[in-house]
């Protein structure tokens, strides 16, 4: 597909080895909300490691607006045939479809595969061409005569674009954690802003877990050895097996990671009697001091050993840092007596069909009226200490 318009060409090409790194990454790097999964390396290395191929259900193509050589918008496509790794789940609409003899696959993606992080999709050099984008995007997909279009876990600036070009708006909920201004001093005063019992249960967790023997050490980039990460690899594969699910993300996957894009990465290990038991791996945004906790797994089974790995140790390490947010990923209630809070994350649609799409509207109108519902109850059950009465 080349559209021209104005004074820029909008094309697709489908390989990121087609793609001008420095100039995708430079671009990234002025949304409003850049993560390290849209960089051009993870994007790459999810394609020549095998994760995200036609063959895995996940066929690449990216959207490039350009004048001359210059690039002023891009996206990245995946054309599913399933929904699986997404997080925002529609298998009622393929089952609807299935129903009336319709076709729901393949459908037209826009996010990063098996990562549940919200962040800009559509990058741009302005709101002009981010609103350009979207719209090109629903004119591919009619070229294209694709059911259906989703842009997932998108930024606010995203979202503005996608109800300019007719998109329907989804919500759900992630639980996140803030280093409130003008940052905690340390573990234990962060603490006190929570309520006495979430205070007293966190250190009852930690100390089953020191108790028992185990002990942490922390990489962060080049710190990270290979013999580190191949054991990181065997716990996140193991915990996948046991959830009788095969890995999402394969061992050269990692070892890219490690090469190319090291100073993304932190690594917690977990030792019992100089054995490492388990450990979690957290990405790192260095320029905006965001954390998002990713991937775990365990060899050994410790009491409290999953929230030590996965959200004090992390959050600990982001009050010394000065981290201000710690994303702790998709869906989790129990994230909430840790001290993650709720937030709104949005996801945009569009529908070929216009009796589904209609039909979807009004699922997506009930479903909002719940959202903010549970939003509100969330809120009530907050674990942060209340001001004292005046």
């Amino acid at each position: 597909m080349k559209i021209e318009a104005n004074d820029y060409v909008i094309r697709v090409v489908q390989s990121p080895a087609e793609l001008d790194a420095v100039q995708w990454n430079s671009l990234l790097a002025q949304q409003d909300e850049p993560t390290p999964f849209m960089r051009h390396e993870y994007l790459a290395a999810l394609h020549h490691s095998g994760c995200a191929q036609p063959g895995t259900g996940w066929a690449p193509h990216f959207m490039l607006m350009q004048r001359g050589k210059q690039l002023l918008g891009a996206c990245a496509i995946y054309l599913k045939v399933h929904s699986q790794g997404e997080y925002v789940f529609d298998w009622s609409w393929a089952n609807a479809y299935a129903q009336h003899g319709l076709a729901y696959y393949p459908k037209a993606l826009v996010a990063v595969p098996f990562t549940p992080v919200p962040g800009s999709r559509l990058l741009a050099r302005n709101s002009a061409q981010r609103a350009a984008l979207a719209q090109a995007l629903v004119a591919w997909c009619k070229t294209e005569q694709l059911s259906s279009l989703h842009l997932l876990f998108s930024s606010r600036q995203d979202i503005e674009a996608c109800e300019q070009a007719g998109l329907m708006l989804r919500h759900t909920v992630q639980f996140h954690w803030n280093n409130t201004q003008p940052g905690y001093a340390d573990f234990e005063a962060f603490l006190t802003t929570l309520a006495q019992d979430k205070r007293k249960k966190i250190r009852q967790e930690r100390r089953k877990v020191a108790d028992a023997g185990v002990v942490f050490r922390c990489m962060y980039g080049q710190q990270i050895t290979a013999t580190d990460w191949e054991f990181f690899y065997q716990c996140y594969e193991r915990t996948y097996r046991e959830h009788g699910n095969a890995a999402y993300l394969n061992r050269e996957f990692f070892q890219r990671m490690a090469m190319e894009l090291p100073e993304h990465w932190l690594l917690f290990v977990a030792q019992r009697q100089g054995r490492p038991i388990a450990s979690s791996l957290i990405a790192l945004n260095p320029g905006s001091l965001v954390a998002y906790g990713r991937y775990w797994g365990a060899l050994e089974r410790v009491d409290c050993l999953h929230f030590e790995a996965c959200y004090y140790q992390p959050l600990q390490w982001c009050i010394e840092q000065g981290y201000r947010r710690f994303e702790g990923g998709a869906q989790g209630e129990h994230k909430l007596a840790r001290a993650l809070l709720p937030v709104k994350a949005s996801s945009a649609h569009w529908l070929a069909h216009p009796a589904f799409s209609d039909a979807v509207a009004n699922f997506l109108e009930r479903e909002g009226d719940g959202i903010g519902e549970y939003l509100e109850d969330l809120k009530q059950r907050s674990p942060m200490r209340k001001p004292a009465a005046r």
